[in-house]
């Protein structure tokens, strides 16, 4: 398979139309004609995904954070950046990467965790404006648990389910048992800026990632607010990945990286 083919087949199911304004998705590194002869699936671009490609002998690396995010002004071995491009170049190894228009999908990155913590009814949290939506499109989700929990005891299973050792969240204070938890919004990633969104729908809880101090603050005891990780609530696009391509291309050499990590440590 050429690697154009492929390409042109995610093009197809993960839509870089509907990609933020300030993204960088699609195919970012490579040649159309060349021969594919694998693909790795990873979270970001870094030099271990790279060995790892090559060292399975695939030419290519399906990320969900674009490799290539904001202008390059040099390609040189004074940076790390720099030195990744480089070498990357010089492997021969393409680079394709479907982010925020897969966060914007409605099975994407939030739609997986919506399904992983047990939601139903579950509806786009914040709609993109486009003419055709019909509400399908945007960020995050919000649904509802099947039954009632304890804040306590929802943040508890969301720890078991992500894998993860610790959640910052709003002050629960003395009555922290007592919280009650049903309707869950959330957003993988960076999703500060939708916590109004959030809080409009009716969450009990917002989940989402890269949480300042003040946001904290922004809901005034309303909601709950939990930060889950950046990397922790988005570590299921390499599933919905993988699947897309193995689903479609049967007989064609795919596998999720083994050495891709998150960036953050909890010690």
């Amino acid at each position: 398979m050429k690697t154009g083919e492929l390409t042109d087949y995610l093009d197809s199911i993960f839509h870089p139309e509907y990609q933020e304004d300030y993204d960088n998705s699609g195919f970012l590194v490579g040649r159309r004609s060349d021969e594919c002869s694998g693909a790795l699936v990873a979270l970001d671009m870094t030099s271990e995904v790279l060995r790892e490609a090559q060292e399975l002998g695939y030419n290519m690396v399906v990320t969900h954070h674009p490799l290539i995010f904001r202008g390059v002004k040099r390609m040189t071995d004074a940076s790390a950046d720099g030195r990744l491009l480089l070498d990357i170049v010089q492997s021969g190894v393409s680079v394709y990467a479907a982010h925020t228009n897969l966060d914007n999908l409605p099975w994407g990155v939030s739609g997986e965790l919506a399904a992983r913590l047990g939601l139903s009814d579950c509806k786009v949290l914040s709609a993109k404006p486009l003419a055709d939506n019909e509400g399908r499109i945007g960020a995050g989700m919000v649904g509802t648990l099947p039954e009632a929990m304890t804040a306590e005891a929802f943040l508890l299973k969301v720890k078991e389910i992500l894998s993860i050792p610790v959640i910052r969240t709003s002050h629960l204070g003395p009555r922290a048992a007592e919280a009650i938890v049903r309707r869950v919004a959330l957003c993988g990633g960076s999703g500060a800026e939708f916590t109004d969104a959030a809080l409009a729908a009716g969450a009990d809880i917002y989940l989402t990632a890269d949480l300042k101090y003040h946001d904290f603050q922004h809901t005034d005891g309303h909601m709950l607010l939990a930060d889950i990780g950046h990397y922790e609530s988005e570590q299921f696009a390499k599933e919905i990945i993988f699947r897309a391509i193995s689903e479609k291309f049967s007989n064609f050499a795919c596998r999720i990286s083994e050495r891709q990590h998150g960036i953050v440590s909890y010690i």
